[in-house]
């Protein structure tokens, strides 16, 4: 596998898919957004088609079109309908932004190796997600360690951090107090302290750790 700085990583993320609530690929033009917006909004007040066309002042065609999708609508035709459905514009359009999910989905194997000081020969690090945005909220990585000799240096860092133990037994040190961590263990601390493994006891380790950026509510003591 390629490996990458954590500039690189950046720079190259996975592709941002939209997501409807089935986890299934969604996107919905503007024109067949607004229909479903007025059909919603016609068949909540108990209107019909006919009665929705007479007070717009629309073709009852017209209207069946908009509420299928099947034409792109003049701004005064949807004022027209708005006013009719004695709705404001703004509520026509208001959850359209918001109607695709944004979602990273890294598929197993697929995370990013990423070379991070002290990182050697059995030693890796694998980015799960990637933070698209100028601000960096959290990094989730998979580390993975199968040589006994590596020797570790210790990290500090900003924000907090978690760990869950997947797989092995290892020594970790959090500023003057040595932790056994096993799979299934749960560890969380501030990474402003220094950390680090201190001793591999059962080989191979996996853990998932993930480093959360910015302010927290209240603090982890070590």
């Amino acid at each position: 596998m390629t490996k990458h700085t954590e500039a690189d990583a950046k720079r190259e993320g996975p592709t941002l898919d939209a997501a409807d609530s089935d986890g299934q690929s969604a996107s919905m033009s503007i024109e067949h957004f607004l229909g479903k917006v007025v059909r919603e909004n016609r068949t909540n007040q108990g209107l019909t088609i006919a009665e929705l066309a007479e007070q717009s002042g629309l073709s009852r065609g017209m209207v069946s079109k908009i509420e299928n999708g099947q034409v792109s609508t003049s701004l005064e035709s949807m004022v027209s309908i708005a006013r009719a459905l004695g709705i404001s514009m703004s509520s026509l359009f208001k959850n359209f932004e918001g109607q695709e999910g944004r979602a990273q989905h890294v598929k197993a194997g697929k995370g990013m190796e990423v070379v991070r000081r002290g990182t050697t020969k059995g030693h890796t690090y694998h980015l799960l997600a990637y933070d698209q945005g100028p601000v960096k909220l959290f990094e989730p990585f998979l580390i993975s360690m199968d040589d006994e000799a590596e020797i570790f240096p210790t990290f500090e860092h900003p924000g907090t951090e978690f760990i869950y133990m997947l797989q092995g037994k290892m020594e970790y040190r959090h500023g003057n107090r040595s932790y056994l961590l096993q799979p299934g263990d749960a560890f969380t601390f501030r990474g402003s302290v220094p950390h680090g493994p201190e001793r591999l006891i059962k080989l191979p380790i996996r853990f998932i750790t993930i480093i959360m950026y910015g302010q927290t509510q209240g603090g982890v003591e070590s």
